[in-house]
């Protein structure tokens, strides 16, 4: 007789990026998980469009990174920004950024711990999203469900109840002993628990217009060579009129404040300025957000994504966040249902990844108004041939140049963040005053950062020799850390020990002995073995002292955003 097969020891609610990426990531650990999905299929709308360094290079770590840019725009187009009047005519102000291979190659030139082991990818949702489909599908304990949607649940000290609904009329009632909710800005779960978002909503209304144009790059090939179009009007609105090139260069996307019944194709053909074939397929109108939820969890029920906070486009972080409560959630969610992770394993989530999206919210509201600032000098005679005209693009130029560049150059938003506060880590009694919230991305190594990519003497990436559990760096000295060893490896944790005698290395990081969480946060440093061996390997696994209660909504830790920007 056969045994039943078990049931899904996670339920993630929703299969967009980030609710995929949590299931990628949870079945590689071997974690039951089962995925439900009202939608019939992935998405084919192109709702983000840019995967920045940090997801590429967690991409990586889930053995994928290649596999998206495979489906992603060619490597070898730039990643410029234009400001124009038209696509036709001189670009007002060209920001130019590397292609990925051209990333690619200064990435291996480059050994300071400036650049991230990956670079962004220019690669639409309606192309990723099948793609992670793909991988969670090959993972043997993921189970995916389409046209299934979340009805109810009810939680209790031991599991979850979820009540599901297929698109067919079936029915059916799963017990599983974490839920997650990564099922969007609207989210059915978060409503459920009465989590509340708090900041600017609704600030502005726009239409996302998506087509398909076979000629446009061949009539007007600067836009084989460029990502995004943003236009000098008279439209002063704090986003404006933009226009987006997709992964195949065959569809495009257009933003704009115009109402929805408009008739598009006129609208785009004028800002290309030349005669190419226009099919509009979709019309979408959304709002723009500045929103975070006030809890990320309430007893195994947690948020992840735009559950739990809301951005306006400019810089791209929005599903970029997501990604990262993803591989923050996978190993610590993983680490319960595996036996080792202490009960501050789970309540660090809401802690840790709260005070990012607070974080990245600013950083995008900064962005966001840097837009509307060189807006502001635009006017209908910006593209007229006429002193005045030149007058409006000098002025539109000199101001975009400052202000349009704090959405597209924000490597310390998305490299640099720091955990502060988190019961999972010890830091240093002295540590630095401020805490990561700039924008020019600098290598840090105190606890709480990300340990800075870095090549070692062989030629191979220090992150690539990490593996999935905790990490015990030896770059020098004598320390006998056997005791953290068997200390931590009595909690059940998994953690391996790389002894590297690199003198480079060792001056980058400054430090003899690190030990890392397995998301290559940095837990710990020292030049001495610890001297409580045993309370450190408690408190990097959960159990150690009870954390601080997550933060209260009506913080103003939201404020802290460096704003002096580039």
């Amino acid at each position: 007789m056969s045994r039943p097969t078990p049931g899904p020891q996670v339920i993630v609610v929703g299969a967009g990026p980030v609710g995929l990426t949590l299931a990628i990531d949870l079945g590689r650990r071997g974690i039951r998980v089962l995925v439900v999905e009202r939608k019939e299929a992935p998405a084919h709308l192109p709702k983000m469009e840019r995967s920045n360094a940090r997801t590429m290079e967690v991409f990586r770590r889930l053995g994928i990174a290649e596999r998206v840019r495979a489906v992603g725009l060619p490597a070898d187009v730039p990643m410029d920004v234009h400001v124009t009047t038209r696509l036709v005519d001189e670009p007002i102000l060209r920001l130019p950024y590397p292609s990925p291979v051209e990333a690619a190659e200064l990435g291996r030139t480059t050994n300071d711990g400036t650049l991230p082991l990956e670079s962004q990818q220019l690669v639409s949702q309606y192309a990723l999203e099948p793609l992670l489909r793909e991988v969670a599908a090959e993972q043997p304990t993921v189970d995916l469900r389409y046209g299934c949607g979340l009805e109810s649940f009810e939680q209790d000290e031991h599991g979850v109840v979820a009540r599901l609904a297929g698109s067919d009329g079936t029915s059916e009632t799963t017990r599983a002993q974490y839920l997650i909710g990564c099922d969007g800005g609207t989210s059915t779960v978060r409503r459920a628990l009465g989590i509340k978002l708090s900041g600017e909503g609704n600030i502005a209304s726009l239409r996302q217009v998506f087509f398909r144009s076979r000629d446009l790059v061949e009539k007007v090939p600067v836009a084989g060579r460029a990502r995004h179009f943003y236009f000098a009007d008279d439209d002063a609105r704090i986003i404006g009129t933009a226009m987006v090139v997709q992964s195949d260069q065959r569809h495009f996307t257009f933003h704009t404040a115009l109402p929805e019944d408009t008739d598009f194709v006129p609208v785009i053909l004028e800002k290309v300025g030349r005669p190419v074939e226009v099919e509009v397929l979709a019309v979408n109108s959304w709002a723009l957000h500045l929103l975070v939820a006030g809890l990320y969890r309430e007893g195994r029920v947690l948020l992840a994504g735009d559950a739990a906070h809301l951005v306006i486009p400019q810089g791209g972080l929005g599903m970029n966040t997501g990604i990262g409560d993803a591989t923050d959630l996978a190993w610590k969610l993983a680490g319960v249902l595996h036996g080792w992770g202490g009960p501050g394993l789970l309540d660090s989530y809401g802690i840790d990844r709260r005070q990012v999206a607070l974080r990245n919210v600013r950083a995008s509201e900064y962005a966001a108004r840097g837009t509307a600032e060189w807006r502001g000098a635009s006017t209908a005679e910006v593209g007229d041939d006429t002193p005045q005209g030149a007058r409006i693009r000098a002025e539109v130029a000199e101001l975009a140049d400052v202000h349009q560049r704090k959405g597209h150059e924000m490597t310390g938003i998305e490299l640099g963040y720091r955990y502060v506060d988190s019961p999972l880590i010890s830091y240093d009694p002295a540590g630095p005053a401020d805490d990561g919230y700039a924008y020019t991305y600098r290598p840090r190594s105190e606890p709480g950062f990300r340990l800075p990519h870095a090549w070692c003497a062989d030629g191979t990436a220090l992150h690539d020799r990490l593996g999935p559990g905790y990490s015990l760096l030896r770059l020098g000295g004598d320390a006998d850390t056997a005791k953290l060893e068997q200390a931590v490896r009595e909690t059940g944790a998994p953690i391996t020990v790389h002894h590297l005698d690199d003198p480079h290395l060792r001056a980058l990081y400054g430090a003899d002995l690190f030990l890392l969480r397995p998301d290559l946060h940095i837990a710990w440093r020292g030049d001495a073995a610890p001297a409580e061996a045993a309370e450190l390997a408690d408190l990097v696994t959960g159990h150690g002292p009870e954390p601080v209660p997550p933060c209260d909504p009506s913080d103003r830790s939201i404020d802290r955003v460096e704003r002096t920007g580039t």
